[in-house]
């Protein structure tokens, strides 16, 4: 059986491999990273204290060409007493094999198995005694997407969905129903196929520009790139129907909370004004959009902040910690 074993994170937090078979490309694993909170005092628990979040587990995953690194979004919730965890998926981060196609898949589907080998991880499996504990997913971009599916597919699962900047939508969103009939057909033909590159590096070089001294993180360039992975035709007609899906409405039936910023910005070429809007999607669209994941959603829209909003400017990062803190805040009071 696999064991956690410390991880490159260091500190408190620790690794544990998620064995998850073999496809084409030879066997394939995720990871779930973990922190859990100190201990309280025993004068505390003599006295009958409890931390806000002490029953609630959260369960993180990444966006595109990303991986888990973000020590300070984890402790957000642990020092509310939450145990965190962070699922790098197949092919992603510390999950990436030698040979492996980097992010490749067809069907967001298949992430199924990745979030069920990570609560079962967890204590959380179908099998065990139904878990006591609140769950809160935490989903980055691409990773919002994947879990909002997750969440409207498996009801009652989830008792939160909280989303850093989903994509939700194609970039340009009147043009996805006349592309989508393509990608289908070079998904289908020529799965690997791949699609010229056109990302610039100037979200990388933005995060770098406001890097907070206060907040410090050490990014692995071999598993989050300064320009994105490569695009395969399998893998942009599997977003493509995810997309299709949230413009359908999706059945979410926990609270949902988005953040995102005020602004979008077209990368074409570098100005300082990539370092205050998202420069990865048109953030009007995703609030749009976000209004179809269930009957319950709140939007907040941070200003001067980038495509993760937790790596923003110190200003509109502190802004980012503060609106989610109170979103959360409501809903434990809700419950």
């Amino acid at each position: 059986m696999p064991e956690w074993i410390p991880d490159v994170l260091g500190d408190e937090f620790e690794q544990l491999t998620l064995e998850l078979g073999e496809d084409d490309e030879g066997p394939l694993v995720a990871t779930l990273v973990r922190a859990l909170p100190r201990e309280q005092p025993w004068w505390n628990r003599m006295r009958g204290h409890r931390l806000p979040l002490d029953d609630v587990d959260v369960l993180y995953v990444h966006g595109w060409s990303d991986y888990f690194f973000q020590k300070r979004l984890a402790r957000f919730w642990t020092a509310r007493g939450a145990r965190f965890f962070a699922l790098d998926l197949r092919k992603y981060g510390r999950s990436l094999r030698d040979g492996q196609t980097p992010g490749y898949i067809t069907d967001l589907g298949a992430y199924d198995e990745d979030i069920a080998a990570a609560l079962h991880a967890m204590g959380r499996s179908p099998e065990t005694t139904a878990s006591t504990r609140r769950l809160v997913l935490l989903g980055h971009s691409t990773g919002g997407l994947t879990l909002s599916l997750w969440a409207s597919r498996h009801p009652e699962t989830a008792d939160a969905v909280i989303l850093n900047s989903p994509w939700l939508e194609f970039q340009v969103a009147s043009a996805r129903p006349l592309i989508a009939p393509v990608a289908e057909l070079q998904a289908r033909w020529a799965p690997r196929e791949v699609a010229p590159q056109v990302d610039l590096g100037f979200y990388t070089r933005a995060q770098q520009e406001v890097a907070d001294p206060e907040d410090p993180v050490e990014v692995n360039l071999m598993w989050r790139p300064a320009q994105t992975m490569a695009v395969h035709a399998g893998w942009f007609h599997a977003i493509l129907s995810g997309h299709a899906k949230v413009a359908a409405g999706l059945t979410i039936d926990a609270a949902v909370c988005v953040l995102l910023s005020a602004r979008s910005a077209t990368p074409t070429r570098w100005s300082e004004d990539l370092t205050r809007a998202d420069s990865v999607l048109v953030v009007d669209d995703i609030a749009r959009a976000a209004l179809k994941l269930g009957p319950s959603v709140t939007v907040e829209r941070i200003d001067g902040a980038l495509h993760d909003v937790f790596l923003s400017r110190h200003e509109a990062r502190e802004e980012a910690y503060r609106r989610l803190d109170r979103w959360v805040r409501g809903w434990t009071a809700a419950r």
